[in-house]
């Protein structure tokens, strides 16, 4: 019979506004908001704890978000500073096991069953590890334990902050089944809506389903759910995810509509993009573009070449056609974004971009 896997979610506690706070002391207590400025379009990435408690949120607009708490202070994120901590955090946890999955900045997976301590308490080690955390960085962390990666993510976020929850074997369906269904891992708002429509607002009401009368009403992820219901989720810690496309998107300060002043933003965006593929040594195959017109109308305009987009001078060569299948220059445009998807490593571009002729060369 296959071991147990122990399985640990650590969940930085509202971190680019903890960043903030740390950074600057004469926050900390106060309401921090880490996003756009309320002035504009911009959205909130993230806030404090003393801002949630007014009702902020992420992605919630920014305007919206001072009117709930105008006495909150604003802050422009700063990227460096958010992933230079992060590295630290990652690396930290290489002491414990090097099967680390990072979901973002802030949160990761670590496969414990296993580990460089040879520690057999997953909580002793998810208890060491927020120690090391505070002690190396001055942030709290959250952290879940458990057998499988849907309950120790569930876990993480059942005592925020700073909170460690544990859910063993034993005591999972019973956690489960009083788990509202909006808490299910790939439960969306739509899903959500649509499940308490037929009734199923906890874990329980989930459990009376049969596999394929979930099918019948959700598709394929039918069954994915009635295995959540019961605990069962087999996915393994995947220490390294492969990133899947490289893009830049800007939310407009106001609606423009000349082409020109959409072609000054694009070209922003793609020396943005290209200047990632450079640094990563890769490149893709799709060109994406996105366009976000007044209305709040999205489209998305997309391309695919087996020599691929490696230079923003790749890019730019095939943006005209992409820009000529949308409105441009006839409806106001809010937002718009570049994205180079199906990526392929150096070499592999070396090989596609410059093949040798066979021979005889042709005349």
């Amino acid at each position: 019979m296959p071991s147990i896997r122990k399985i640990i979610h650590v969940d930085m506690d509202a971190f680019f506004a903890s960043v903030e706070q740390l950074d600057r002391p004469e926050l900390r207590g106060a309401p921090v908001i880490v996003g756009g400025d309320p002035g504009s379009r911009g959205v909130v990435a993230a806030c404090s704890y003393e801002a949630r408690a007014f009702g902020v949120h992420s992605a919630m607009p920014s305007g919206r978000a001072h009117q709930l708490c105008p006495q909150a202070v604003f802050i422009k994120p700063r990227m460096a500073r958010y992933q230079e901590i992060s590295r630290e955090i990652m690396a930290l946890f290489q002491r414990y096991t090097p099967l680390v999955e990072p979901l973002s900045v802030d949160e990761a997976f670590l496969d414990v069953t296993d580990n460089l301590l040879g520690e057999p308490s997953a909580t002793r080690i998810a208890e060491l590890i927020r120690a090391a955390i505070r002690a190396a960085t001055g942030l709290t962390a959250s952290a879940g334990v458990s057998y499988n990666k849907f309950l120790a993510k569930i876990a993480s976020g059942h005592r925020k902050p700073d909170g460690l929850t544990v859910i063993p074997p034993e005591q999972a369906p019973a956690f489960l089944a009083a788990l509202p269904i909006g808490k299910f891992y790939g439960v969306g708002q739509v899903t959500e809506q649509k499940m308490k429509k037929h009734g199923i607002r906890t874990g329980a009401d989930l459990l009376r389903h049969a596999p394929q009368e979930l099918v019948a009403l959700f598709g394929k992820s039918g069954r994915f759910f009635h295995d959540m219901a019961r605990g069962i989720d087999h996915r393994p810690v995947e220490p390294v995810r492969v990133r899947k496309s490289i893009g830049s998107e800007t939310t407009l300060v106001t609606d423009i509509s000349g082409l020109a002043e959409v072609q000054a933003v694009l070209r922003e965006q793609v020396l943005e993009v290209a200047a990632v593929l450079t640094h990563k040594q890769t490149g893709g195959r799709t060109l994406t573009l996105k366009v976000r017109y007044s209305d709040f109308t999205t489209i998305t305009r997309s391309c695919t070449t087996p020599r691929g987009f490696f230079t923003a001078a790749d890019i730019l060569a095939s943006l005209p056609r992409l820009l000529a299948a949308t409105e441009t220059g006839r409806r106001p445009i809010r937002l718009l974004g570049v994205t180079v998807a199906n990526l392929c490593d150096e070499r592999e571009a070396r090989r596609r971009r410059f093949r040798q002729l066979p021979l005889p060369f042709p005349a």
